[in-house]
C-alpha cells in the first residue's frame, strides 16, 4: 500500500482545494479513505493506525484544504461517529458516516433529562414498539446544538419492568421528524447554545435502532467514553487554549502584574503543561483500543484548569475583566471558548464541570474503574425502574 503522505500528495494533485468546491473536496477525501484514516475501508478510512490521523490532517491543512468545520459538529464527529462505527449495521454506517464527516449532517445528543442528568440510567423518555416503528415520548435537556442539528443520538426507556440499566434502548433520531420540538435554554452568558427537546409521539423506524433492544446502556457507554476524551484530551500546542489568552495578556500588560499573581500563573502553567502531556499519552493509548475510563480523569482536569485560568484572568484585569458587552440572546452553531472577552470566558467556563459528565460523577468513575476502590452503595441496582422513587 502507498504510504499515507504519498496518498495525500497524490490526492491533492488530483483535487485542487483552491478550485474544487468545498463539499466536493470533502466528499472526495472521504471516499479516498483520507477522512478517518483509522476507520475501515469504505467508511472514510483504510484501517491505518490511529496515530497516523494527526499527520494526515496536518498535511491537508498545510495545503490550504478546507476542513469539515469540526466546531459545528463536535457531537457528531467525537461521539456519534465512533458509536455508529462500533454498533451500527453496515447500512447505518454507509448511510450516516459520510455526511456526518463532511458536515452535511450535524448531530446532537439526546441523553440528559430534567430528572436524570447525572444519573443517565434513570431516564424516563419512553419508546414503545408499534410494528416496524417505535413511538417515543419524553423530554431531554442540555442538548447542545439541537437548534441546527439534523440527527441525534437518543437513549430511551423500552422496558420499565427491569432494573434501570437493563431496560434502555439506543436510537438514531431524525430531528426533523414530526413531534420533535426544540426550545432554547438561555445560559448565564446570554447565549442559548443549549436546548431542551420535547419528543411527542415521535415515530422512529426500528431500522434506526443502534444495538440490540435493552442494550442502550452498553451502547451509551461507548458514546460517553468518547465524549470525555473529545472534551478533555483535545490536542493543544504549548500555551494553547485559555492559557494562551492569559499568558498573552500577562506579557503585554506588565502594569497588571503582582508577585502573588505571578506565582499563581506559573503554577497553572505547570498544570496546563502536565495536562497537555497527559493528553498526548492518552491519545497514544487510544491507538491500541477504544477510549476507557482514563478519559474521565482528563475531562475533570480540563474543567478545573479552565475555571482556574478564567478566574485568574479576571483577577489580573480587575474592573476591566468584569466588562461584558453582549447580553443579547444568540444561538451560536459552535462555541468559541477563547475568542471573546474575559467576562464571557469566566462565565462559560463554569459549564465545563457539568457538560460531558459532572466532575462528581467522573470522580466516581476514576475511583472505581481506574483506582479500583470500592463502589458506592447502590440500593436501586436490582429494583425495577417502575418501582424507583422519582
Amino acid at each position: 500500500m502507498t504510504a499515507l503522505p504519498d496518498q495525500v500528495a497524490e490526492f491533492l494533485a488530483a483535487h485542487d482545494p483552491k478550485t474544487l468546491p468545498r463539499l466536493d473536496f470533502l466528499r472526495a477525501r472521504f471516499d479516498a479513505g483520507l477522512a478517518w484514516v483509522y476507520f475501515p475501508p469504505g467508511l472514510g478510512g483504510q484501517a491505518a493506525p490511529r496515530a497516523a490521523q494527526a499527520g494526515v490532517d496536518a498535511a491537508f491543512a498545510e495545503a490550504g484544504a478546507p476542513d469539515n468545520e469540526p466546531g459545528r459538529n463536535v457531537i457528531g464527529l467525537g461521539m456519534a461517529g465512533p458509536t455508529i462505527l462500533a454498533f451500527g449495521t453496515e447500512e447505518q454506517r454507509k448511510r450516516h458516516l459520510r455526511p456526518l464527516w463532511t458536515g452535511e449532517e450535524v448531530w446532537c445528543q439526546l441523553f440528559s433529562e430534567p430528572g436524570a442528568g447525572s444519573d443517565l440510567a434513570a431516564l424516563a423518555t419512553r419508546a414503545v414498539r408499534d410494528g416496524d416503528d417505535w413511538v417515543v415520548t419524553g423530554q431531554k435537556v442540555w442538548t447542545s446544538g439541537a437548534h441546527h442539528a439534523q440527527w441525534a443520538i437518543l437513549v430511551t426507556r423500552t422496558d420499565p419492568d427491569v432494573p434501570k440499566h437493563q431496560g434502555m434502548t439506543y436510537f438514531l433520531c431524525d430531528m426533523t421528524a414530526p413531534g420533535v420540538e426544540v426550545r432554547p435554554l438561555r445560559q448565564i452568558t446570554g447565549e442559548a447554545e443549549f436546548n431542551e427537546v420535547f419528543l411527542t409521539e415521535v415515530r422512529i423506524p426500528d431500522a434506526h435502532r443502534l444495538g440490540a433492544v435493552g442494550e442502550g446502556w452498553k451502547v451509551a457507554q461507548t458514546t460517553l467514553m468518547n465524549e470525555r476524551v473529545s472534551i478533555g484530551a483535545v490536542a493543544q500546542p504549548r500555551e494553547g487554549g485559555m492559557l494562551g489568552v492569559l499568558t498573552k495578556t500577562w506579557r503585554e500588560r506588565p502594569e497588571l502584574r503582582t508577585p502573588e499573581l505571578r506565582d499563581r500563573l506559573v503554577q497553572l502553567w505547570v498544570e496546563a503543561e502536565s495536562l497537555r502531556l497527559a493528553g498526548d499519552r492518552l491519545r497514544q493509548q487510544l491507538t491500541a483500543g477504544a477510549p476507557g475510563p482514563e478519559g474521565s480523569a482528563m475531562k475533570v482536569a480540563f474543567a478545573e484548569l479552565n475555571q482556574k485560568l478564567s478566574g485568574l484572568e479576571i483577577e489580573l484585569l480587575g474592573e476591566e475583566g468584569l466588562r461584558y458587552d453582549d447580553w443579547t440572546l444568540r444561538r451560536p452553531e459552535s462555541v468559541d471558548f477563547t475568542g471573546r472577552e474575559a467576562g464571557y470566558r469566566y462565565l462559560r467556563a463554569k459549564g465545563n464541570s457539568i457538560e460531558g459528565g459532572t466532575s462528581e460523577v467522573l470522580r466516581n468513575i476514576i475511583s472505581e474503574r481506574v483506582l479500583g476502590l470500592p463502589s458506592e452503595p447502590r440500593v436501586d441496582k436490582d429494583v425495577a425502574w417502575k418501582d424507583l422513587p422519582r
